[in-house]
């Protein structure tokens, strides 16, 4: 197994030189990547139509434009989030200051996975630059066109001792874990985020494990039907289902179950075309393996629109189940593909228990006009983050952190989210030398009586 150790030791090097935690290196660093983001859309945009045939609308709005919103939104803020923050002082304190530092870890490990390759691995890595951190990037090998690129990008803006890509496979992860990081950032499964967090622990290394698992979606019998559909299928079937905030599986109220479903194929039509098969630009699945997996879930409960697959090119046509129940193979695990299965209910109770049974989703969506019922499913659902009356959208915002609980990850990001993440909070207080508070010390006349007073 290769050694990274030179890499890891060469970056806390540079880290101790204290150059990436000047804030002009900071900002020359994220707008040099905003740079090359820009000059170089067109490869980006075709790295990611070759591994995974993204269109060119797909890979901006969801991949580079994202990006660079991001990157304006931090280099925009990042010197007012800089500055050391003044608290409240206790009066028993009387004489001194309270402050909040951020600072940066070190070297930080970000490892990137495939359904969102360019994305996923830059978002954080902005984080990790404004805050002043070094840091190690691991692409995906699944997606390696768009790895290679990333990888020549980086090279071509920042040294080695600041900023890397090593590629490879599951063995490079496993190297890159063996080594003495000061912040492990993962996106991934439930089972590799453990090992994840597994290895962190030989360190107590701390993790931002950004994770999946099955996002529920609730079409309640006051929803406005055309326009929930129109809205899930697009935040399921975007990027083939290959997000890890999709709606998962669809909880339908019995009033509305046949119009919305007849809504949501007219919603497919309009967004994909009649045959989406036939459309250039639906994106395929990974590899051969997920593709397989994925259609082993056909059988399931019965087929309510598409079904139709194409083995030779990785495409399945955006898909709806219908009688399925809990123990259903499809309803097991993250899909992570263009099938939807449905459930129905006729109390909004039962599906919150049903919600309950299961891990503690990333996302979780409802479609419902009624304020109580959004506040009941608010109160009682704990979840990552999600939206009303919409799919995915709030993924997007820098100003709402984004990240799991429970089995669907540990910490945020986004906007100042990011910067937070890879900073540490350090409390210091500047005391007076003017004058010293007597009583706090044992020898004093009455001390107890005295601090007793103070703190009531």
């Amino acid at each position: 197994m290769e050694n990274y150790h030179g890499i890891v030791a060469k970056q806390t090097a540079f880290f101790h030189t204290g150059k990436t935690k000047d804030l002009s290196f900071r900002l020359e660093a994220l707008q040099k990547l905003r740079m090359s983001i820009k000059q170089n859309e067109k490869q980006l945009m075709d790295a990611l139509r070759a591994d995974l045939n993204k269109s060119e609308f797909d890979a901006y709005t969801a991949e580079i434009g994202f990006v660079l919103e991001e990157l304006r939104f931090t280099i925009k803020n990042l010197e007012s989030w800089v500055k050391p923050q003044k608290v409240k002082t206790p009066i028993t304190h009387m004489g001194s200051q309270s402050y909040i530092y951020s600072e940066p870890y070190g070297v930080a490990l970000i490892i990137a996975p495939w359904n969102y390759p360019f994305q996923l691995a830059i978002a954080p890595l902005i984080g990790a630059i404004a805050a002043g951190n070094c840091a190690v990037i691991k692409p995906s090998e699944l997606t390696p066109v768009t790895s290679k690129l990333l990888g020549k990008l980086v090279g071509e803006l920042f040294p080695e001792e600041f900023i890397a890509v090593i590629e490879g496979g599951v063995e490079t992860s496993q190297a890159l874990l063996n080594e003495r990081f000061d912040y492990i950032f993962f996106t991934g499964s439930v089972p590799v985020g453990r090992i994840i967090m597994e290895a962190a622990a030989k360190h107590l290394t701390p993790v931002t494990l950004e994770l999946g698992g099955k996002s529920p979606c609730i079409v309640h019998e006051d929803a406005n039907i055309k326009l929930a559909a129109k809205r899930i299928a697009w935040g399921k079937f975007t990027n083939a289902g290959q997000t890890c905030i999709a709606p998962d599986y669809l909880y339908l109220h019995k009033a509305v179950k046949e119009e919305f479903l007849q809504q949501f194929k007219e919603a497919i039509t309009e967004l994909y075309g009649a045959e989406p098969l036939n459309n250039p630009d639906f994106t395929h699945i990974v590899s051969e393996r997920h593709f397989n997996r994925l259609t082993s879930f056909l059988d399931n409960g019965k087929i309510s629109i598409g079904g139709k697959t194409i083995p030779d090119s990785l495409m399945i046509e955006p898909t709806v189940l219908t009688d399925i129940t809990w123990e259903d193979p499809v309803m097991q695990d993250e899909i992570f593909g263009p099938i939807l299965p449905v459930l129905s209910y006729s109390n909004l109770s039962e599906v919150i228990e049903g919600i309950h049974q299961h891990p503690k989703p990333l996302a979780f969506y409802i479609f419902t006009e009624n304020s109580s019922v959004q506040q009941q499913v608010l109160d009682r659902v704990s979840f990552g983050g999600g939206c009303i009356n919409d799919t995915v959208y709030h993924f997007v915002s820098p100003h709402l952190p984004f990240g799991g609980v429970g089995n669907s990850g540990i910490g945020s990001y986004h906007g100042k989210g990011s910067y937070d993440t890879f900073s540490h909070k350090k409390s210091v207080l500047k005391q007076t030398t003017r004058f010293d508070i007597p009583f706090r010390y044992p020898n004093v006349k009455d001390g107890l009586k005295k601090i007793k007073l103070f703190m009531k």
